[in-house]
């Protein structure tokens, strides 16, 4: 197997984590192509077809070490989040009307002759 690049392993570190090639060429500087690319190469390095499988491949040889440190126990619970003073002031507590319904409502008046 050949070595991979700095940027090819940077690449595949983002797109392990769920990156998409745009996003990664936004963080990156790069343009989308130019991650395309990098991912290519890595990929034909590795001898593999496809992102995921280089993903793969790179983890199992120890090529993405911050990965693989990660413990395999459940994910972290989901913290329930309170609404602050400020969101709870600011809900309303009448009905709101549509633009439509506020237009009926409204008294018409006659034109003066």
């Amino acid at each position: 197997m050949k070595p991979l690049t700095t940027r090819e392993l940077t690449c595949l570190r983002w797109a392990a984590v769920g990156k998409t090639s745009w996003e990664v060429g936004m963080i990156l500087g790069l343009t989308e192509r130019t991650i395309n690319f990098h991912i290519h190469n890595a990929c034909t390095k590795l001898q593999v077809h496809g992102r995921q499988a280089a993903i793969t491949v790179a983890i199992q040889a120890g090529l993405l070490p911050e990965l693989t440190d990660l413990p395999l126990s459940a994910p972290p619970p989901i913290r329930q989040r309170t609404p602050s003073l400020a969101t709870r002031e600011m809900t309303p507590s009448v009905r709101l009307r549509s633009p439509q319904s506020a237009h009926a409502a409204a008294p018409k008046s006659r034109p003066e002759a």
